[in-house]
């Protein structure tokens, strides 16, 4: 029960005109659509940061270019900030834009696209009023009307999840938004349980062998510390609820898991005055990360470690090994980038591309109770996934976007498969005009090995106008697609997919 009323409390101060760090904002002027549109004119690539401009796409039959494999049966959900502008007014942060939902089906080797923004209580309130009125998380909204709570500002822009039968579009700071499976209708905010109203479900949930899944919600979003842990059975109805309690505040974006443990990077951070959180946030280079390694049995007791600063929002694997848990992550080199990725390309700018990232393994010594950080020599890459089914005490195979040169963008145009134990990185370069996004694990039919199945990942082809899918073999990516699938349209850069059979 004292958990229960702590949540509740937090949720009342939020709607009852507490100040959120999330909310807190002066009045500046915005960047507006005219000098994006300059900058497009320039630079073709930006497409992938243009607004939309219409709610729907398709459902449109693609074109393949090889042969589906037969086999490869389902839907590849995708999700990401997709309308950028309204009324002259052009959002700075690339996690402002609400959130399209794609579809990318595919059945008797045939492969359709459909597109939906999702209809949250912004979008169709802006939409109604002509006009950006709702505070934003990186981005001064002028005039912005006052908030009941963070659903006012959710843009269900970052992720998207299937659990049991329920699909989910994801933020980091407010409801999980239903959408139907096959239309992609959006059904409405989720309240798992009453006193749980726009409680903080963030976009990175893991699901367990069995169909249930872990997330969190950072409490930092209402002026607190900590995180709410959810558990979700494998029926896609709340199982339980905990709250992780912290005396520091800490960014965190994603978690890992192994098999007993969930684990927990809280990254230091301070804020300023005035501003949207983005604009207010600093990371804190001068204080350590701390990290809450969680029992899955036992989440009242989670054991705390120290490890120096690393700015960190996408963990992949985590495993078990000689008296270790080990994490293994993409790590930001510069702290500015990360705060705001992209940041020129929103603007319509090309950028100093000094932000990069390295693959890093974090190492908890269970007996000793320290924290270190392990850096691999590999860089340029982000949004890494991997196969599931690997053993608990071993390094997954890893897959993420890279950028091998030359590119005439600075994004991705790559993929790789990286493999730690062995030292050994395989990369498939789409080209100097193609952005490739994050490319999910999709088990062989009837295969049980690790590492065995195909990498589904989408593409913009920016010379040729043009968004697609891809299919490679995860054992060969270096070999190339099998197929590639192609709608004679693009659909901007988006973050997070999953992947439905």
């Amino acid at each position: 029960m004292r958990r229960r009323s702590f949540m509740q409390g937090l949720l009342v101060a939020a709607a009852t005109g507490a100040t959120p760090g999330l909310l807190r904002a002066e009045t500046r002027s915005l960047t507006g659509p005219e000098a994006f549109a300059a900058g497009l004119a320039r630079e073709p690539w930006l497409v992938g940061w243009k607004s939309v401009g219409v709610e729907t796409l398709g459902p449109t039959e693609a074109t393949i270019e090889g042969r589906w494999p037969s086999s490869l049966t389902g839907a590849l959900y995708r999700n990401g900030p997709a309308w950028f502008e309204r009324a002259g007014l052009r959002y700075q942060h690339w996690f402002d834009g609400d959130g399209m939902l794609q579809a990318w089906r595919f059945r008797d080797g045939r492969v359709s696209h459909t597109g939906r923004m999702v209809n949250t209580l912004k979008f169709a309130h802006e939409a109604r009023a002509g006009r950006f009125e709702i505070h934003a998380a990186g981005t001064n909204i002028p005039n912005a009307l006052p908030f009941r709570n963070n659903d006012d500002m959710n843009t269900a822009n970052t992720a998207v999840v299937k659990l049991g039968d329920r699909v989910f579009a994801l933020w980091e700071a407010g409801s999980a938004y239903e959408v139907d499976p096959d239309t992609l209708a959006t059904r409405g905010p989720t309240t798992w349980r009453s006193d749980l109203v726009a409680a903080p479900f963030s976009a990175h949930p893991l699901q367990e062998t069995d169909g249930s899944a872990w997330n969190f919600g950072s409490l930092d979003f209402f002026a607190a510390t900590g995180v709410l842990i959810w558990r979700i059975g494998a029926d896609g109805t709340l199982a339980r609820t905990a709250v992780l309690e912290s005396h520091e505040p800490g960014y965190l974006h994603s978690f890992a898991m192994t098999r007993k443990y969930l684990v927990f990077v809280f990254t230091p951070y301070r804020m300023g005055e005035g501003g949207a959180f983005f604009e207010r946030m600093r990371f804190a280079p001068d204080l350590p990360c701390r990290i809450a390694l969680v029992p899955k049995d036992a989440l009242d007791a989670p054991r705390w470690f120290e490890a120096p600063f690393a700015a960190v929002y996408h963990f992949a694997d985590a495993y078990e090994h000689g008296g270790e848990v080990v994490v293994q992550a993409a790590w930001h080199t510069d702290v500015d980038e990360a705060r705001s990725p992209m940041m020129a390309a929103m603007r319509g700018e090309r950028g100093s591309e000094k932000g990069g990232t390295e693959l890093v393994s974090l190492r908890l010594d269970l007996a000793r109770n320290t924290a270190r950080w392990e850096r691999h020599g590999i860089s340029s890459f982000e949004f890494p996934t991997f196969d599931a089914r690997t053993p608990g005490d071993e390094p997954a195979l890893l897959f993420a976007p890279t950028s091998v040169a030359p590119a005439s963008a600075p994004y991705f145009n790559a993929i790789a498969s990286i493999d730690t134990r062995a030292n050994r990185t395989r990369v498939h370069r789409y080209g100097a005009d193609v952005m490739a996004e994050e490319h999910r694990f999709v088990p062989r039919p009837g295969s049980s090995t690790p590492g065995d199945g195909w990498l589904v990942g989408t593409l913009l082809d920016f010379k040729r106008g043009r968004s697609g899918v891809a299919v490679l073999d995860a054992k060969h990516v270096d070999r190339g697609p099998v197929a590639t699938a192609w709608v004679p349209y693009t659909v901007p850069l988006g973050f997070h997919g999953w992947f439905a059979g």
